[in-house]
Parts: C-alpha cells; structure tokens; sequence
C-alpha cells in the first residue's frame, strides 16, 4: 500500500464496502450528508459512493467540519502503517507529534528538533495530510480528552488540562465539535458498567489482525530488567520515563486488542504514554503487508504461515535500549539482565508500584555519565564503549528519539568505539524502528539460515535477503523464532 491512498477513490469506496478494518488508520470517509466522517470498517450501511469523499487524517476530516461517528469511533482506529515504516521529513514529524512534541513545544520547537523552517513543515503537512501540525496536535488532545472523560472519574476542568487544552472553552469547543457531544454527555454515554481506580486508567489499544504475542511478550519477558520490568499474571508490566514525570504501564495481549492499564504521576503524560506503548509493541504495522512480501520467499513461505503476524519488539525509551544494547556485546541474556539490574539499583530512580513488583525508572545517561568507569563490572573496551556511549547521550552529542533520521544515526553509531554493525542494527531496528534493519551477524540469525538451507556468511544471507526489503527486521523476527536456544555470545 503506498502513500496517499486516500486519492485512490474506487479503491477507498471497495474497502469501505467491504467494511475490511485493515484499512483503518490508512484513510478516513467523509460522508458529505450526514457531515460525519468514520473508519471504513464502520459497521453502518456504507454511504452511496457519490456521497463518500475521502481523507487521510482524521484532522483533515476535522478542518473540513465533519465530525466523528459515534458509532465506529475512528478516533480510535490504529495509526496509519506509514509513520512508522518510512524515513522522511512528514514520518519523523508524525511520530514527534504522537510523541506530545507540539503540546509541549510548539510548531516552532517541532521544527528546531527536525532542522527544518516551520513554513517548511507546514506545506508538507498539508500536501500529505490535509491538516498543519497544530490541527494534528488538537485531534491527539480530543482523543485524550476523550479517553479521559470516559475512563476517569476526574472533573472536566483536569481532563481539560490533561488533555492539554488551554482553556475550559476551548476543550468544551473542540469535543463538541469533533464528536458532536458536549464533555458530559460524553461520560453519560460511558457503559455503567465500567468500574474507575483512581489513579490509574485502563484503555483498548487497538492493532491490525493478525497479531503473534508470543515472540512479542516472550521477548519483552525473556530480557526484562528487575525493577524496571516484569511478566506477571499474563501482563508486562514497565516504568515508563515520561516529559512531566513517570508512568507504569501493564500490558496484557488480547484476542483483538491489547488491554493497557497505566498509572500516571502527571495525566498530561497520558498520550505520550499511550503512543509509546503502542510504539514498543508496533501496534500500527500492517502485518498482512509485510507477510505478503516475506512469503514471496519459499523457505520463509512456512514460518510466516505457521504463525503469521510477528510484530518487531521495540522500546518505550531509545537511550534506554542503546545502554542496553551495550551491555548485552558478548554476553548472554542472563549477564546482560545482572548488568542493567544493578545499575538500575545503583543509579535509577525509586518510584512507587501499588502492585509491589517494579522499583525503579531505568537511570538516565545524565546519570550513567557519573557513574565512576572503575565500578563497571565489565572489560576495559567495554567500559570505554560504555562510557562514550552515555557521555554523548547526555550532552546531546548523540540524540536517539522518534525523530531521528535511521541512516545518519546509524553512521554515528558506527563511530563510536566498541560499535559495529550488530550493535548499530539492532538499536536502529528496536530503539529507532528502522523496519528494514537486518542483523546478518547474529548468532541465532546465522544458526536459523543454516537449518532453513539459507546461505549462513553476513554477505551471502544480506544478498539473500534483499527480496525481503523493505521489511528485512521482520524476516528476523521469524528467523529468531525457529530458534529454541536463547542466543549466547552476541556479536558486537
């Protein structure tokens, strides 16, 4: 599916009189009768096709003054596959968006981040969106509000706030306008059943069949950090490190979505939150895209029919990952855990867990930067690799986050002492979400090929596996799969 699907009117009018959820997220249908605008899987009788024009934001749909159905709730369709599967300038500005970037910074600040004029990001915008990056911005802070009128016992006056409106009438306008329902009449319509825990908030977060959670959740569980993370009762569970404080996260896989209770110190946090989470569990992929592609291969064919839908582990916090990825060079899983573990109780930040089982926030590299190199229990050049690592962090030498453009940090990974391909591969495929990062030196990539008859050298498999661009870190994850031993001896 390619970019600006929503020109595409026979296409659009087909999927939205098959009612195929798939495409929900990619475009949005405006119903020009009845002004509502829906997801195509709405489950109504679909709208004559001459009344049917079409969007691909919901913002888009917002500035042209049509509102959400009430039905569908198109608000809380997954987001589009595109932002986080391309590299250019309205991706990277998409997902500092969902990252709150706007809220707390402005268009201007959103513009320094990206090194472009705010004039520039503007045009791009609306050329592919319909909607500039504060139209963007009010649709996530209605959706917030949203959220948190129907899952919180909160007055509107902290809602409003929360969600990050500036005013009480501009909250009350805008939820008005985009769901043709006044904040109270909102709420009335929440089931009587729901049951609220102050405190904490429990939300649907919605993904595109078919979803795998075993590799998904059994990694995450497999290399959880004690205090930091835990697999219990069916959830992972996370600290989260967020703008105006830290958050808990629980995550529990369901048939149809994944059940996310969070307890947050600051609400303001909550879309931040909920867009990282869905991140780390890269909720908007298109999964059938990318199978589609990697069955093209015959050897992969098998696995990706055996258990279609593997999802790309990522992470809620990319410095946090390259830290880790550091201390994971040449160890086994077990050591990599020990390691993160007791700097985390030496040098992270004690929270509050009402459920016992988590302690602390993964320190930051403003943090590990002073720590004392002589503490480390590691080699020499590890130390060094190490202590560059977190020193380039913390000045801001080196920026990891949503933003960052994949080939350039990957080059500036590549720089660093104690940094080759693997390490510099697997931040840039679960720390930046690169979908096409490939680690063709991996012990347990390379014993996979062998079994499946594919070639086992680095250059003979990445010559291979050019078929499976541009989703080569999803080829990983079904060759890791066939893999029962835990990877010991990582390369570098």
């Amino acid at each position: 599916m390619q970019n600006g699907m929503h020109t595409d009117t026979e296409r659009c009018v087909r999927a939205v009189q098959s009612k195929d959820a798939r495409f929900d997220g990619w475009f949005f249908t405006a119903v020009l009768t009845t002004r509502i605008y829906c997801r195509p899987s709405c489950p109504v009788v679909p709208p004559k096709p001459e009344n049917m024009t079409f969007y691909p934001s919901a913002a888009a749909c917002q500035q042209a003054g049509f509102r959400a159905c009430k039905r569908c709730r198109p608000d809380t369709s997954p987001g589009s596959p595109e932002w986080n599967q391309r590299a250019d300038l309205v991706a990277r500005t998409m997902r500092l968006i969902a990252d709150g970037t706007v809220d707390r910074e402005g268009v201007p600040g959103l513009a320094a981040r990206l090194g472009y004029s705010t004039r520039q990001i503007e045009r791009q915008l609306l050329a592919e969106l319909g909607a500039g990056p504060l139209a963007l911005a009010r649709a996530q802070r209605a959706q917030t509000a949203r959220l948190l009128i129907e899952t919180t016992a909160l007055p509107m006056a902290e809602i409003a706030f929360a969600a990050g409106f500036s005013s009480i009438r501009t909250f009350n306008d805008t939820v008005r306008h985009v769901f043709a329902l006044s904040p109270s009449e909102l709420r009335n319509r929440r089931p009587k059943t729901t049951v609220l825990t102050p405190g904490t908030l429990t939300l649907r977060l919605p993904f595109r069949a078919p979803l795998n959670p075993d590799n998904l959740f059994g990694h995450l569980a497999a290399t959880a950090v004690p205090g930091v993370e835990e697999w219990r009762a069916g959830a992972y569970r996370r600290t989260l490190r967020l703008p105006y404080g830290h958050g808990i996260a629980s995550l529990t896989p369901k048939s149809d979505h994944i059940a996310c209770r969070l307890t947050l110190s600051d609400l303001r946090d909550l879309p931040v939150a909920i867009s990282r989470c869905r991140r780390m569990l890269d909720l908007d992929a298109d999964p059938v895209a990318v199978d589609d592609q990697l069955r093209t291969d015959p050897v992969l064919a098998p696995l990706v029919d055996k258990a279609p839908g593997r999802r790309v582990p990522r992470t809620v916090d990319e410095a946090e990952f390259a830290v880790r990825a550091v201390l994971g060079q040449q160890v086994s899983t077990a050591a990599a855990r020990t390691h993160a573990a007791r700097l985390v109780t030496a040098h992270g930040e004690p929270v509050d867990d009402p459920e016992g089982g988590l302690t602390h926030l993964f320190p930051s590299p403003e943090a590990l930067a002073a720590v004392d190199p002589e503490s480390l229990a590691m080699p020499r050049t590890r130390r060094t690799t190490f202590t560059t690592l977190v020193g380039q962090l913390a000045d801001g030498t080196l920026h990891l986050g949503v933003e960052s453009d994949w080939t350039e940090t990957r080059a500036q990974l590549l720089s660093l002492p104690g940094f080759g391909p693997w390490t510099a591969d697997v931040i840039a495929m679960r720390a930046l979400g690169d979908p096409d990062a490939f680690l063709p030196t991996d012990l347990g990539i390379r014993r996979a090929a062998q079994e499946l008859g594919l070639p086992s050298t680095p250059a003979a498999l990445t010559a291979r596996a050019a078929a499976w661009r541009p989703w080569r870190a999803y080829a990983v994850q079904y060759l890791w799969a066939t893999d029962s031993h835990p990877i010991n001896f990582l390369p570098v």
